[in-house]
Parts: structure tokens; sequence; C-alpha cells
């Protein structure tokens, strides 16, 4: 695992992200950008999108569960969400 700005990604806009974790082998990427699944057309992607509905890495880590469960239900080209309370 590994976050964009390791990899020095953080400055790639969506698509250019998406194509390129694809290209690194990616299978899934995890996100908080709750605006993506409105952005991006994964039709013809083979990477399944995670999308955290909180920035808080306090909430974030009460979570984990929900999270991995998530990460092995993805599917190529599927979106699901996770609600963090």
């Amino acid at each position: 695992m590994s976050t964009a700005y390791e990899l020095g990604w953080a400055t790639l806009k969506n698509g250019e992200l998406l194509a390129a974790a694809e290209k690194s082998g990616y299978e899934v990427l995890v996100t908080t950008d709750t605006n993506l699944k409105y952005q991006q057309n994964l039709t013809q992607r083979k990477i399944a999108l995670v999308v955290l509905s909180t920035t808080s890495w306090p909430r974030i880590q009460k979570n984990i569960k929900a999270i991995v469960t998530a990460i092995d239900l993805a599917k190529p080209n599927s979106f699901q969400s996770v609600e963090i309370n």
C-alpha cells in the first residue's frame, strides 16, 4: 500500500491518477474524493474505487474493518462508498 504522495503522483489529476495506478498494477484506489465517481467513467477502467466519506484519520482508523471489507469486495471498474461516522 502506498499513497499518491509517496509515489510522486500528488499533482496528477483524477484521470491521470487512475491511469498511473492501473499502469503500476494497482487494482483498487482508496480515496476521500467523494466527487470522483461523478468525474470519472469507470467502464473502461480496470481499477476499482473505494471512496471514504471523510478525511478524518481518527474516524478512518475506527472503521478499518468496513474499509477492508470494501476493498476485498471491489471488482474491476466498480465503485464502492464507505460511510464513516
